[in-house]
């Protein structure tokens, strides 16, 4: 047994072991307390001289000056469960006014990584601290999404985190103490209700808005020429709408639509049926219908956009609609129905949390240009709750507790649901490129017939990966979501925190499949965005005639064990600390090298140009013999099940032509493959049918074209013999 497969099966006990007996760590539920010594008063609100007693009934704190009450502190963790890509909560300290408005606004305690080891934490802290001076009345009112979204390149997740916390956290607190005119949320002493899906509505049009099953909204040239008249541009009014105060600008109706007994009523038997499919688990819908010049959907709507002039609020949430969650309405079935040229059904995703058993409002968004490029805004409500035909009463739940609070488990889903919406180009190319690798692994006696060919994919591979994963998509994996996961599981383990990263969880997941079928070279040696510009930036000096080293193989041999004892001291330090094996997770260059694009101070740049300049000399020089999560890969790896790459008795026994041309020196000088360093490049596969390098090939070749010559000879000889001539 050679001395790194000893080492790697060391390590792979080693780790059960300090696995079980670290078990699980106690979880640390952030409470105020701990903050409120760190920040001063005074910094919160100008002119606070401390704090007064925590309330009792919630985790907030009353900032004082001479006794008198200036505003409430509390922090975002103590209210949402909202983690970050760590797993761990993304601790913010707020101070909020009695109008609702925020005072201050500090990140108190984190545990990003991206944070820890990446983007500067100055950037982090003076974004969170701009959300000073927002309006929580107004969000509330808005579903929280009055306001914009700033992000930090690099930390989109870590951002969105924030933000959602801090927003979600502080619409809690103001309605829990009634402050800026919101009122207290509290649980309704009186029966509860859900939607009756067997009710039947009215058979008429008519009947349908009399009841409140339709809601109408209706807006004429007067309503909306005195609406942007009260808007603080004064340009809006400048520009009225042409026609008589009373011209319809738009003539809207909106009701639930997946009720069964609505929907049965206003749409065609087969539309009907075909909404019920569409619809999953959870799912609503509503349906919007309108008349006149003025469209809900808006003219610069495009396949694959948003819906941007309407909007759906109950609560503290809202809904915008995308394409994916709309279909059109051929015909509104029901007697007495006016002419309405658009006709849409949206979809309510169940992950929203909208619960269709209580009121909501569809708010339109009407725009007026007051410039060339120019436009401004007012908004219109129409207000929709379910009609007491269609509620029956059910019995009264235990309030729920913050962990089993379905409003938060909703909202937890909503954030990362909504990531992955947004990242759904990224998502689709990544997907190609998944697929594309799988075949050509699956395929590869195919493609390695032609060393052009499979050179070429290689190299553009290579580049797509480079550039497209690292430098773009920032979906480098590292050794610290290995110990993120690990401290995840030992604690309290929730697949949200990793759902937040659409494009590293995608990864992941390939790369737990391909450790069966290939072991550590499919991400190692192809999907690795830093990996990637070491191989790219070592072909361009092969290209410049830089000399390449090759260690000896008994030196070579032995620094393969390096890696695995930087993978376990990181391991073994983050059963302690997780913080500090992040830190020392910085052996790792891949946030300075592809995050952060070397935009970042110069100790750490000057490391990764290091380890650069090295593999211009040695091939793939880190991956060799430094990388931790190579290292952590490479263990599970040993359970793979197929060996693809084939050899012959001959390799090793003379022929040394795949070892020597080995770009990590993978391959044993007996012929053997060592599985935890091959990066499946297929280079010896190219070269096992090479007709021009394997000796193999070419005697059987050569084989192959003596017998055809002697065949060949034996034809002629057999042509010309006197008995063939003489019949």
């Amino acid at each position: 047994m050679t001395a790194p497969t000893f080492l790697t099966g060391l390590i792979a006990r080693l780790l059960v072991l300090l696995a079980l007996f670290a078990g699980p760590a106690a979880a640390q539920a952030p409470i105020l307390s701990q903050f409120l010594d760190e920040v001063p008063a005074g910094e919160l609100i100008a002119g606070a001289d401390g704090f007064g007693a925590m309330r009792g009934d919630i985790p907030v704190a009353p900032i004082l000056k001479a006794g008198e009450t200036l505003g409430w502190a509390f922090v975002t963790s103590d209210f949402v469960g909202t983690t970050g890509y760590s797993g761990k909560p993304i601790h913010v300290l707020v101070a909020i006014g009695p109008d609702a408005v925020l005072r201050a606004v500090r990140l108190v305690k984190h545990s990003e990584p991206i944070v820890l080891i990446g983007i500067p934490e100055a950037r982090v802290r003076a974004l969170t601290e701009s959300y000073a001076g927002l309006d929580i009345a107004a969000e509330a009112a808005a579903g929280g999404a009055g306001h914009d979204l700033n992000i930090i390149s690099g930390a989109t997740v870590t951002i969105m985190v924030i933000d959602d916390s801090v927003v979600r956290s502080s619409i809690r607190v103001a309605r829990a103490l009634g402050l800026g005119g919101l009122v207290a949320e509290t649980r309704p002493a009186g029966p509860r209700f859900a939607i009756d899906r067997q009710a039947r509505a009215a058979g008429d049009w008519h009947r349908l808005t009399g009841d409140g099953t339709l809601r109408r909204l209706s807006l004429d040239v007067g309503q909306v020429n005195r609406a942007f008249e009260a808007v603080e541009d004064p340009r809006a009014a400048q520009r009225p709408l042409p026609g008589a105060e009373g011209d319809v600008v738009i003539d809207l109706y909106t009701t639930l639509v997946s009720i069964p007994g609505i929907a049965d009523a206003l749409l065609e038997p087969g539309e009907a049926q075909s909404l019920r499919g569409w619809l999953g688990e959870g799912d609503e819908a509503i349906l919007v219908a309108a008349r006149g010049p003025y469209s809900f959907k808006g003219s610069g709507y495009v396949r694959g956009g948003i819906f941007d002039r309407i909007q759906l609020i109950q609560g503290d949430i809202s809904v915008r609609f995308r394409d994916r969650d709309h279909v059109r309405v051929g015909r509104i079935a029901i007697a007495g129905a006016p002419a309405l040229p658009e006709m849409d059904m949206f979809r309510i995703p169940a992950a929203a949390g909208f619960d269709p058993a209580q009121p909501f409002r569809l708010q339109l968004l009407v725009q007026r240009d007051v410039g060339a490029i120019e436009r401004v805004y007012t908004t219109f409500e129409t207000a929709w709750q379910p009609p007491a035909a269609f509620l029956t009463e059910i019995a009264a739940a235990p309030a729920p507790s913050a962990a089993t609070d379905p409003g938060e488990a909703a909202a937890k889903a909503a954030l990362w649901q909504r990531i992955w919406r947004d990242k759904r180009v990224e998502i689709v190319v990544l997907g190609l490129m998944l697929g594309a690798l799988t075949t050509a692994f699956f395929f590869q006696n195919l493609l390695t017939r032609s060393a052009r060919a499979t050179l070429r994919f290689r190299i553009v591979f290579l580049v797509l990966t480079l550039v497209f994963l690292g430098w773009y998509a920032n979906a480098q994996l590292s050794v610290v979501n290995l110990m993120a996961l690990a401290h995840s599981l030992a604690t309290d383990f929730t697949w949200e925190a990793f759902l937040l990263d659409p494009l590293t969880f995608i990864l992941w997941f390939s790369v737990a499949a391909s450790l069966i079928f290939w072991g550590r070279g499919a991400y190692c040696g192809w999907l690795c965005p830093f990996g990637a510009l070491q191989e790219l930036t070592n072909r361009i000096a092969k290209r410049l005639r830089v000399p390449q080293w090759t260690l000896p193989w008994g030196l070579h041999e032995r620094l393969w064990a390096v890696k695995y004892i930087l993978f376990l001291g990181l391991f073994g330090v983050s059963l302690a600390s997780i913080d500090q094996a992040e830190q020392l997770a910085e052996v790792e260059p891949f946030k300075t090298a592809i995050i952060l694009k070397f935009d970042r101070a110069w100790p750490f740049v000057l490391y990764a140009l290091v380890l650069l300049g090295i593999g211009l000399f040695v091939e793939r020089f880190y991956c060799r013999y430094l990388c931790p999560l190579g290292a952590a890969l490479a263990i599970p790896a040993r359970i793979r099940m197929f060996d693809w790459l084939k050899r012959y008795r001959e390799c090793g026994n003379p022929c040394q032509t795949c070892a020597n041309d080995c770009m990590v020196q993978a391959i044993h000088p007996t012929g053997e493959i060592n599985p935890n360093e091959c990066l499946n490049c297929l280079n010896c596969q190219v070269l096992y049918q090479s007709r021009t390098k394997c000796p193999v090939v070419q005697r059987r070749e050569k084989r192959r074209a003596t017998a055809s010559a002697g065949a060949e000879a034996l034809d002629r000889v057999l042509t010309n013999h006197p008995s063939r001539k003489e019949t």
